[in-house]
């Protein structure tokens, strides 16, 4: 955990900004709650109350200061059978479940798992979000009256130029209370916040889910909150990698992963849904100058207060307003520079980041745009060390003992190769195998060995296995068979 000065200094480092930051994103968070409701299938105060609760609870447990984390799409789409099959209550039970796996997961320090995402990966991750973010604004541009179009140029003209006079106030703030004010001047005919679903009037209170407490249950909700735990952990250690990027400040991953998950069984208790960090609303945090756990304190503190005592002027909110700063954000979120390194960057390295921007936008699942991101990085990977391999040999003067000299890395990828690199048919009296420059990894590398040890043997030739290291020697004198009796006879009797 941090230290209590750099904690401190992580809440009340930057007052002002983070405020008014927070006030930004507690705007921008509540047609988007609300959305994510009517994914799930519940009604809007779910989501509402979830963004409130998980705001304010990550504010104080979370690893990364910052980012903002609410209810999201993501871990909606997953609840949609659940509450259509189930109903609310076991929604409920779901998120206290997939909070409890949340901080096992956090307790077992399973975030390194990052490490074996790619920046190719983050970067198709980061732009299919920006896809996404920019089509979820598309219902609120289409078949919508003219002057919609001009409020929403109107409000990304001030988002771009509002911080040339002065950047002391979020322009994003100036947005929606610029637009507001007109709209409600010259009673302007369009879509509001209001329009989106009734905002609740009341405080969230503690509740139990109402549900059996057996076996059955248990097996309902269990793949469920599997489901959302790995969904949210990683939208958010993804996000948190970003936020590092653009704040230059390290995050403790693992206890972001403790952060959600305590966050999230709170609100399943509260009547809430489960989310995880939103990549969007983080990034109108740190534009709008939130860099602490205040902002998202704030973000959390202002919604509630916002909703419950400022709801009737909150639903007039015109929605072109909020899709201007989204449409803000999916700009300065994209990677634009991505695009001209496509011919630069590594063949391989583009397909990635192009299949997961494919993958997330065709499915709208982030899990399975950033799995098949990992996988094909995996793959390309092995591809590339398995050609930086090679075998080579010399025969002593009398044409009796011949030296194989093995570089590179001897895994599943490349074990045919190292197999095939080796005559059998030679009429030997001794083999000697110099592994001293590359290494052994994996049962398929140590079942290739045993076959090249085996089948000289099986010719009459006496074998020497030289320059093993010792993680090589390792798994070799693990796992390896050619020098247990009866290894040569189960060879034959292939």
């Amino acid at each position: 955990m941090h230290s209590l000065t750099a904690y401190r200094d992580q809440w009340f480092g930057n007052i002002r900004n983070d405020v008014l930051a927070g006030l930004v994103v507690a705007l921008a968070l509540i047609p988007e709650a609300i959305a994510f409701s009517i994914i799930a299938g519940v009604d809007p105060k779910i989501g509402l109350y979830a963004s409130f609760s998980i705001a304010v609870i990550v504010a104080f447990t979370g690893g990364r200061p910052g980012m903002i984390s609410a209810a999201t799409a993501a871990t909606a789409v997953l609840m949609v059978t659940l509450v259509r099959d189930y109903g609310l209550q076991y929604l409920l039970a779901t998120t206290v479940l997939a909070g409890l796996i949340q901080v096992a997961a956090g307790l077992l320090r399973l975030a390194y798992v990052m490490r074996f995402v790619s920046r190719s990966v983050m970067t198709g991750f980061v732009n299919a979000l920006a896809i996404l973010i920019f089509m979820a604004q598309l219902p609120e541009l289409i078949g919508v009256p003219w002057l919609t179009y001009i409020m929403v140029a109107a409000g990304l003209a001030i988002i771009y130029l509002f911080p040339f006079v002065t950047k002391s106030i979020p322009s994003p703030l100036i947005c929606i209370l610029a637009l507001s004010a007109v709209a409600l001047a010259f009673d302007f005919d369009l879509r509001t916040v209001g329009d989106m679903g009734e905002l609740p009037s009341t405080l969230p209170i503690f509740l139990l889910p109402d549900i059996p407490l057996t076996w059955e249950t248990l097996m309902i909700i269990l793949p469920f909150s599997a489901a959302v735990a790995a969904v949210g952990l990683l939208e958010s250690l993804m996000t948190a990698s970003i936020v590092d990027d653009l704040t230059d400040r390290p995050s403790n991953k693992n206890q972001e992963c403790i952060g959600q998950g305590l966050a999230n069984t709170a609100t399943g208790f509260i009547g809430g849904m489960a989310g995880c960090a939103m990549i969007g609303q983080s990034m109108i945090n740190v534009k709008s100058g939130g860099r602490g756990r205040l902002s998202t304190f704030c973000a959390g503190a202002f919604l509630l207060f916002m909703i419950v005592v400022l709801g009737d002027w909150v639903k007039q909110i015109p929605m072109a307003a909020l899709v201007a700063i989204m449409i803000m954000v999916s700009i300065g979120t994209f990677s634009w520079s991505s695009i001209k390194n496509l011919k630069d960057h590594p063949r391989s390295s583009s397909v990635v980041m192009l299949a997961t921007v494919v993958s997330v936008v065709l499915t709208h699942n982030l899990a399975i745009g950033v799995l098949v991101g990992v996988l094909l990085s995996g793959l390309f990977f092995s591809w590339k060390i398995a050609q930086i391999f090679r075998v080579t040999s010399s025969l002593s003067d009398d044409g009796r003992h011949r030296s194989y000299k093995v570089e590179g890395q001897v895994f599943f990828a490349s074990a045919a190769a190292f197999t095939a690199a080796f005559d059998f048919r030679e009429a030997l009296e001794r083999v000697t195998i110099d592994v001293s420059r590359s290494h052994i990894w994996d049962i398929s590398s140590v079942a290739a060995l045993d076959m090249i040890v085996l089948k000289f043997r099986r010719e009459g030739a006496a074998v020497d296995i030289i320059g093993l290291n010792q993680a090589s020697e390792t798994i070799v004198d693990k796992l390896a068979i050619h020098d247990r009796p009866g290894a040569l006879e189960r060879l034959m009797g292939h």
